[in-house]
């Protein structure tokens, strides 16, 4: 088995040799792991969506509301109140984030401006802006502005002059057909086959945490998401050799993970 980097008051809900997940409040877990343990993060931290509006999906106006972690409050979420959960969470994130680690942080226009501003204030440096362009977004029902068609991610590392990052230029350059891999990265949503086990509504694609993982970390590293919904980082880390530690406050998502890890070495 892997070693265990939380407290060994954490239980765990699943554990593999090479992935452990955790049921609870990320808050409270990640200040309960050891200091620089883990090589990277990838985190799709709450965008603070529900507002009680209505979008569009497979055809159908439904509402947005994700559910009760996607709120701060029952009154909704003020600017003041996102940004204080942005820096502490990135703050807490940075503690167990080796020196030479990154982060990956991806968010809409609903929070990516709070995040990028708290990942300076908390010490980090942003190395790329990356833009994943969606090719099929949901349409924009009240058409009083431009359809809704990206998102960003954010790449950060310490913002010390002794970090030094991993880059696997040649892997993206070889991934992009021998041409310098952009900050534009183009493709659809999360396939149906990729939510058998169960859905999540900001289910991120397998092919984008692929060349994520794939471009800032090495086999055996240990890969972080603390918010991770239905495991799409887990499930691409244990696919690549790489280890994973994931924490989600719903059991019903925690689930989701553990399935589709289970499916995964399955199949191996």
């Amino acid at each position: 088995m892997m070693e265990k980097i939380v407290s060994k008051n954490i239980p765990l809900y699943f554990e593999t040799e090479e992935s452990q997940l955790i049921l609870g409040d990320s808050f409270e877990i990640l200040k309960k792991m050891k200091s620089e343990s883990v090589d990277m993060i990838f985190a799709d931290p709450p965008y603070f969506l529900s507002n009680d509006g209505v979008t569009c999906q497979a055809g159908k106006m439904v509402s947005v509301n994700k559910g009760s972690w996607d709120k701060l409050s029952k009154d909704g979420t003020s600017v003041e109140e996102k940004h204080k959960f942005n820096r502490k969470w990135i703050r807490l994130c940075k503690k167990v984030l080796k020196s030479n680690g990154t982060i990956w942080i991806s968010g809409t226009l609903h929070n990516i401006y709070s995040i990028g501003m708290a990942l300076e204030q908390e010490g980090f440096k942003i190395i790329n802006n990356i833009t994943w362009q969606k090719t099929n977004p949901p349409p924009n029902l009240a058409c009083r502005c431009f359809t809704h068609s990206t998102e960003t991610i954010l790449w950060a590392r310490k913002n010390d002059k002794k970090s030094r990052h991993f880059f696997n230029y040649q892997k993206m350059k070889e991934m992009n057909g021998g041409k310098q891999m952009k900050d534009v990265w183009t493709g659809s949503l999360t396939k149906p086959s990729e939510k058998l086990e169960g859905k999540h509504p900001t289910q991120k694609p397998e092919y984008l945490l692929e060349r994520i993982i794939l471009a800032s970390t090495e086999k055996g590293q240990v890969i972080l998401d603390p918010f991770c919904g239905s495991g799409t980082t887990g499930v691409e880390a244990v696919k690549y050799g790489r280890k994973f530690i994931g924490i989600d406050v719903s059991e019903e998502y925690m689930e989701i993970s553990k399935k589709r890890l289970e499916k995964l070495l399955n199949d191996k």
